[in-house]
């Protein structure tokens, strides 16, 4: 049985609309306009336990709608949704033990206290008995290698250290689904690998199922094999990460070394050109053209160097949400 199921999950909101101006402040405060803004629209999929799965969309798409309506903080306007055998929005503590939801925008650690301190109160909160709580902590900050920073009011720490400890106050309960809201926004490289390689131990050692928004491809491409697209409230695409390439780019990236520069017009024939840069040229050429178009260039120009591969997955993904490709 899947852990998550959603079935035409739909959120409208209504909303007043003003013009400008002083009189349209007063026709506004008389009686007011208003229009529908239709967040989310007849989105359904399901997950299975153990899945790990990646949830993308541009900004404004609804992928935060959608977080807060199957983890229950927002109410759907129609449709129907499960998570491990809840009805969200019931808000049951039953089902509040089994899920936990992590928005790198925001925090639940209190500001002027040592973390450990929020540690503490969350175990209250979810009843953990103080040797499961203990045994929990350690196991935790090993992984996140934060022992050294638990009695540091959370003010003090850096912002990776703030993640880390934000997963941590998180994950105490042991919850079966993760809602992972962007959980790298605005850490640094090494920060943001960290946070990756726990997610990846985490879900391996425990069996949580995960559904992970992200607007860093890395980590998705380092956690997900399955991704759900989302684009202005209506999901495009659910299935495999690998798939993608072959769905929604029918070209292969060939990028060229030239023993002289040329203008950007030269290549125009040749395919689509992504970008010039004195001697190199990177183009899209499609796969079915792919040898000839090959051919001809090797024939046309004196080329040092030449190499052939698939276009960046981020790439396809973002002409995908600009031209909004329904498969």
């Amino acid at each position: 049985m899947p852990i998550i199921q959603a079935e035409q999950l739909t959120k409208h909101y209504r909303v007043s609309t003003k013009q400008p101006g002083l009189m349209n402040t007063w026709r506004h405060f008389v009686r007011r306009n208003h229009r529908t803004v239709k967040a989310v629209n007849n989105v359904s999929f399901s997950i299975e336990p153990g899945e790990i799965v990646g949830f993308l969309g541009p900004n404004g798409a609804g992928k935060t709608t959608v977080l807060k309506m199957i983890s229950g903080l927002i109410c759907p306007t129609s449709g129907h949704v499960e998570v491990a055998g809840h009805i969200p929005f019931d808000r049951r503590p039953e089902f509040l033990k089994q899920i936990t939801l992590v928005m790198g925008q925001k925090q639940q650690l209190i500001w002027d206290l040592p973390a450990l301190d929020s540690f503490r109160i969350n175990a209250a909160i979810y009843g953990i008995p103080a040797s499961v709580f203990h045994d929990r902590l350690s196991k935790l900050c090993d992984l996140l290698q934060m022992s050294d920073n638990l009695t540091t009011p959370v003010r003090k720490l850096s912002l990776g250290e703030r993640m880390k400890a934000e997963l941590i106050v998180a994950l105490l309960h042991s919850p079966r689904v993760l809602f992972l809201d962007e959980p790298t926004l605005g850490l640094d490289v090494n920060a943001q690998a960290a946070v990756r390689q726990f997610l990846r131990n985490y879900c391996r050692e425990t069996g949580a199922t995960v559904l992970l928004t992200s607007h860093y491809m890395a980590d998705i491409t380092a956690l997900c094999e399955r991704v759900i697209l989302i684009h202005e409230g209506s999901l495009i695409y659910d299935g495999l990460l690998s798939s993608i390439v072959d769905q929604f780019a029918p070209y292969r990236e060939v990028k060229i070394e030239l023993g002289q520069e040329h203008p950007h017009s030269t290549f125009l024939p040749y395919g689509s050109v992504e970008a010039v840069d004195g001697h190199v040229v990177r183009l899209l050429i499609s796969r079915d053209d792919l040898t000839e178009t090959i051919s001809r260039l090797l024939a046309d120009f004196e080329i040092i160097d030449l190499t052939v591969q698939d276009p960046p997955i981020e790439g396809i993904i973002g002409r995908l949400f600009m031209k909004k490709l329904v498969p």
